[in-house]
């Protein structure tokens, strides 16, 4: 009879898929990275292909690779769950988690899909709504915990994220260069709406709300179709966006800082795990990644979880 696979050298190629790299996947699973290549190599002996292979720098999935990563998706699935049946400690239950849509979009893929994988038996609930709409919700005990705009004035939170906070244009308009500025900005009582017009007013220059919206989706492709100026945080920068500095005219802007708020009176030990989880995959990004995404105008979170075909080298 064959050997079975190994459900460990399985899981390592899963997150090589996920993160798209070596080195990152390594950080991943706990295991130095001459620990994931050895782990590839033997998986590679195992089912008798070959995974990868080598574009110049760059390791690709081959179609035998392509073919292996659904059936190690489903085996290590089933295999979480086949556990958590059996733990009388596996972490069962509800959590209703609150964000804005703009941090839905940047980072809620990359949670969800990690959370998951190790806590198979908790349902999340998701609710995406403006910062302030969420605190009344956890006031009203409609969310257990919400990720919001980190703002000591306003709100108690716990801040989890600090990123630059920018002006931003389309790259193949001219529309920042227009009197008065056409914004396209959040709610009234958006912090970055009031922290960008305040900034616009210290320099003495002329500004128009020309759209307004707490969908990340509407506010960004106001700004690709080269009707608006917005403001946005590094990591939510798109292909075809420029970001404007003081040379243009637009002022620099105070960090963007995201909170934690929790509800009293959930299960300790779910609630920990979940904003454990949450702290620990906002500190993962790190701000050398914010960089390379910022010079490239993309956001690094819309690969993940999917497979991208194309790897850091072993």
């Amino acid at each position: 009879m064959a050997a079975p696979l190994d459900i460990d050298q399985l899981r390592t190629f899963i997150a090589i898929v996920d993160v798209g790299s070596f080195t990152r996947a390594a950080d991943e699973v706990n295991k130095t990275q001459s620990a994931v290549s050895m782990q590839m190599r033997r998986l590679e002996e195992r089912v008798g292909k070959s995974l990868f292979e080598k574009d110049g720098r760059i390791n690709r999935l081959t179609s035998d690779g392509e073919r292996l990563l659904a059936y190690a998706r489903k085996l290590v699935r089933l295999n979480n769950e086949t556990l958590a049946a059996f733990d009388e400690e596996a972490l069962a239950g509800t959590i209703r988690l609150g964000t804005p849509d703009d941090y839905a979009d940047r980072y809620m893929p990359d949670i969800i899909a990690r959370f998951a994988k190790t806590n198979p038996n908790v349902e999340l609930m998701i609710t995406c709504e403006p910062s302030k709409d969420l605190v009344e919700k956890l006031n009203r005990n409609e969310l257990d915990i919400a990720l919001v705009t980190h703002n000591p004035k306003v709100r108690n939170s716990i801040l989890v994220r600090s990123e630059s906070l920018l002006w931003v244009t389309s790259m193949a308009h001219s529309i920042h260069t227009e009197v008065p500025v056409p914004l396209a900005v959040g709610r009234r009582d958006c912090d970055w709406r009031r922290l960008g017009c305040a900034a616009l007013e210290s320099v003495g220059r002329e500004y128009g709300v020309l759209f307004t919206s707490w969908s990340s989706t509407v506010i960004a492709s106001a700004v690709l179709a080269g009707l608006s100026v917005s403001i946005l945080p590094e990591s939510a920068l798109r292909p075809g966006m420029r970001i404007l500095t003081a040379a243009d005219g637009y002022p620099a802007l105070p960090p963007a800082e995201i909170g934690m708020i929790r509800r009293p009176g959930v299960a300790t030990i779910l609630m920990d795990a979940i904003t454990d989880h949450i702290a620990a995959s906002l500190d993962n990004i790190t701000a050398a990644d914010d960089e390379n995404d910022a010079r490239s105008g993309t956001r690094k979170g819309r690969n993940r979880g999917k497979s991208t075909q194309m790897f850091s080298s072993w």
